[in-house]
């Protein structure tokens, strides 16, 4: 069935660039097609005008449509990991030449934000013991990359060092 809903993204320039950052980190991925504008556009003929790539399946299109709009944090993609190694990848790989913030948010080297969350988080925050639950979401508050020991540690009540 043809995805009904097609994230599409505005860069300067970097559509393509990001793209392929974008394929490289996530798998499996791929870049479906590259479009250039033509005489008579706003940007130069030839000049990469919008990408369309696919990321496990979610198709999305990079557009250079100028510097007139950037991202900010009001629209954010999350990324659900099943282990701390999956944090730690999209983290490390996502966050090189972009910003770390708090509580497994940041923004990657295009301005684009990202939330990197294990498994197993949201049923912390949900726990029926409030306490627990209250320990776990103190926890991820003081955190940048989420560090799933330390969060299940805290929910638990056992001090770290």
């Amino acid at each position: 069935m043809q995805q009904k809903i097609v994230p599409n993204l505005w860069f300067d320039t970097e559509a393509e660039q990001a793209a392929g950052f974008y394929t490289s980190v996530f798998t499996p991925s791929r870049i479906l097609s590259v479009t250039h504008y033509t005489e008579g556009a706003p940007r130069p003929a030839g000049t990469v005008m919008a990408v369309e790539f696919e990321l496990n399946g979610q198709r999305f299109v990079g557009i250079n449509g100028g510097p007139e709009f950037t991202f900010d944090e009001a629209v954010s993609f999350q990324i659900d990991c099943k282990d701390q190694d999956e944090v730690d990848y999209y983290w490390d790989t996502l966050s090189e030449g972009g910003e770390q913030s708090q509580c497994g948010w940041l923004k990657d080297k295009f301005g684009l934000s990202w939330q990197v969350v294990p498994a197993g988080m949201e049923e912390l925050f949900a726990d029926p013991d409030p306490e627990r639950a209250r320990r776990a979401m103190q926890a991820m508050l003081g955190m940048t990359k989420i560090d799933v020991a330390a969060l299940q540690a805290a929910a638990d009540g056992v001090p770290t060092a």
